[in-house]
């Protein structure tokens, strides 16, 4: 059975798409190829490495990739991570789907290293759950008794169908409507 192939992105491919990477191969790892890449990539922020390996996951041995290492190849899904007023994020063409996320970067974060920890921690749950809720609601399709998908992402969040005419417009926030809940699934790790 071929696995369906996910590549998350941002900028340096060190903090923000490591720790999604990280947390998608933890969750879904074994139905998934999972990938990512940085449109300038540097080098893994070893802070995010020890708040990863604070829940029990580890991205030490991840390397940071370029997205022209991935030129000419295939996703199901192609996700963002970054997009803040101050950054430009990648495109990646050779995406079925499309998903976006804006997280701060933790990486540019200044104060005390007790601050600095704790602010990479914020962020790191903050994409653990959201990682969930892409899988839960976006990719697996999760449906209630009445077929209707759930949806419990923030308004800013995007997906968009590579052979949509509506594509990267915000998805309808149904979760309420139809009786979906969520749990943060992150914390239970600790």
């Amino acid at each position: 059975m071929t696995r369906e192939r996910i590549l998350f992105m941002c900028i340096h491919n060190s903090s923000r798409s490591q720790m999604a990477e990280g947390f998608f191969r933890n969750f879904y790892g074994e139905d998934y190829e999972v990938f990512s890449a940085g449109s300038d990539p540097g080098e893994i922020n070893q802070t995010a490495v020890q708040v990863m390996d604070e829940i029990g996951i580890d991205i030490s041995k991840h390397t940071t990739n370029s997205l022209k290492d991935y030129e000419g190849q295939e996703f199901d899904y192609v996700v963002t991570v970054c997009g803040n007023p101050y950054n430009a994020c990648p495109f990646f063409v050779g995406g079925k789907k499309y998903f976006k996320k804006p997280f701060e970067d933790p990486s540019i974060f200044e104060g005390s290293e007790t601050e600095k920890i704790e602010y990479f921690r914020g962020i790191r749950d903050e994409i653990g759950d959201w990682i969930q809720d892409l899988f839960n609601y976006q990719i697996n399709g999760k449906v209630n008794g009445e077929g209707n998908i759930c949806c419990d992402l923030d308004d800013e969040d995007i997906c968009c169908d590579s052979d949509d005419d509506n594509c990267c417009e915000p998805q309808n926030k149904r979760t309420e409507d139809i009786g979906c809940s969520t749990t943060d699934n992150v914390s239970k790790l600790r």
